[in-house]
């Protein structure tokens, strides 16, 4: 599997991760022409090439730990997964330390996810999302914020004890 840098400069202090199987792959690649036209900068985990036979957890394990170990020096890391159902692709991903994955389907679920339960990697269902949803959702994944409010802080700080308890 190979990793591809796209260098277009981007606005924001995110670093963003995406990858997809081969039934994400077609979406993943449109997605990727609406970041650029943006001039939003991401790293492609793959795959890189359509490949019919591939397995999603390699793509959702190498955006994970992408996301989970690389938020450093004022960036923080978010990542998009892609496949059919989505459902590998999140279960996969939140095998990860860190990683908050959440299966989207429009915006609103999406903004809830960052703020309420600090989502860093939204899981896309290619077999259902058409592009212009898909545009939607990343614009509100990229501008969402985690929210600061006592319950959610509260909520996270057990999800993060049971992270503590079980990633040892």
């Amino acid at each position: 599997m190979a990793t591809k840098k796209t260098s277009k400069t981007s606005d924001s202090l995110v670093r963003l991760y995406i990858g997809a199987d081969h039934r994400g792959f077609n979406l993943k690649e449109q997605i990727k022409e609406s970041l650029l036209s943006k001039n939003v900068s991401f790293i492609d985990c793959g795959d890189i090439t359509y490949k019919k036979n591939d397995d999603y957890p390699v793509y959702a394990a190498a955006v994970a730990e992408n996301v989970s170990h690389n938020s450093v020096d004022g960036y923080h890391s978010k990542g998009i997964l892609i496949c059919g159902s989505a459902e590998g692709m999140c279960i996969a991903a939140n095998k990860f330390k860190w990683i908050r994955a959440a299966i989207v389907e429009n915006a609103d679920q999406t903004k809830l996810a960052v703020q309420h339960d600090h989502a860093n990697i939204i899981c896309l269902p290619a077999n259902t999302l058409k592009i212009n949803n898909a545009k939607k959702i990343i614009d509100a994944f990229l501008k969402a914020k985690p929210s600061k409010a006592t319950r959610h802080v509260r909520r996270i700080k057990k999800i993060l004890k049971i992270e503590k308890q079980n990633f040892k």
